[in-house]
């Protein structure tokens, strides 16, 4: 029997205090990172500001991000910002340290709150029954998902390719009061290290991953997501423990779509019982109440005990 698929949804990341998505138009959007303002550019955002005039002109920012015809870009500051400033995330009691970067980012996704949510909930009630949960968050980037996860009661293996993500990482659990959490911090390529993982004997309630389009491990390999995706899809499966809470696909790549993701997680999981849910996410705009779409997300959870021999 096949596992149910919802149709695509949008969840909304509007739990926030201390960031806000203040106006968005013209390629462009304004964000709130706590005391600072900066604007940033954004390839959905097609539509018209909404109540200025024409190429009206982005007032009170302290950040204006300026992309490059050449790709790339640069930052302009109106005012000497920190090198970084720390942001809290109130309703799961998590602080993250943000630092505008060469290629436009801060170090959080803000929207992916959303997921933080939900699946903090479930390693909750999971504790609350008595059970270890074990997470794997690969392709982690700063480890906001390790951090939630954590704060949640899991253990968490964190594995990013890149060194200084890595590290940030664990800046950002030491910011939340997980210094001394039961996080290891992986300097790998994704792929390589599930594979080991497997060998390894070691078994995840629950997985999560951010793939990209392309990218490199961390003694160069090549990844590219239409030759890869799946083959790393597998390894995670067999990684999972005989009763898994939850498996995670985050995505900001045109590559897939959020039935494709769907569509994906119902053959990984073909025969097993649960639920699969796929959308997209996104943060509500102050100015005028429109949702940003962000990217796409695509979950499978559990709802009942695994079938002998399946997955």
């Amino acid at each position: 029997m096949s596992t149910p698929v919802q149709r695509p949804a949008l969840i909304v990341a509007d739990r926030w205090a201390e960031y806000q998505l203040l106006d968005c138009g013209d390629g462009m959007k304004q964000e709130r990172w706590g005391s600072f303002s900066l604007v940033r550019p954004d390839p959905q955002i097609v539509w018209p500001r909404h109540g200025v005039a024409p190429g009206a002109r982005w007032e009170n920012w302290d950040g204006f991000y300026h992309r490059s015809d050449t790709g790339g870009g640069r930052w302009e500051f109106r005012r000497e910002l920190p090198d970084h400033w720390k942001i809290g995330y109130a309703p799961l009691g998590l602080t993250f340290k943000i630092r505008p970067t060469s290629f436009k980012h801060t170090g959080l996704f803000p929207e992916q709150a959303v997921n933080w949510d939900w699946f903090s909930e479930k390693v909750r009630a999971a504790r609350k029954a008595g059970r270890e949960v074990s997470v794997l968050n690969l392709f982690g980037y700063t480890g906001a998902a390790s951090v939630a996860a954590a704060k949640a009661g899991a253990s968490v293996c964190h594995v990013d390719a890149a060194e200084g993500m890595v590290k940030w990482c664990r800046e950002n659990a030491a910011l939340s009061g997980l210094a001394a959490a039961p996080i290891r911090y992986i300097t790998d390529d994704c792929l390589k290290f599930a594979r080991r993982e497997l060998k390894r004997g070691r078994r995840y309630d629950a997985v999560i991953m951010d793939p990209p389009t392309y990218g490199r491990g961390s003694s160069g390999e090549l990844w590219r997501l239409e030759d890869h995706l799946w083959e790393l899809l597998l390894e995670c499966r067999a990684l999972l423990s005989e009763q898994p809470l939850f498996f995670l696909i985050n995505a900001y790549t045109a590559r897939l779509s959020p039935t494709v993701v769907a569509n994906l997680l119902a053959e990984l999981f073909d025969g097993r019982p649960g639920a699969i849910s796929a959308g997209e996410v996104g943060l509500p705009i102050q100015r005028d109440g429109k949702i940003l779409p962000c990217g796409i997300y695509g979950r499978w959870e559990d709802s009942g005990s695994p079938k002998p021999g399946c997955c």
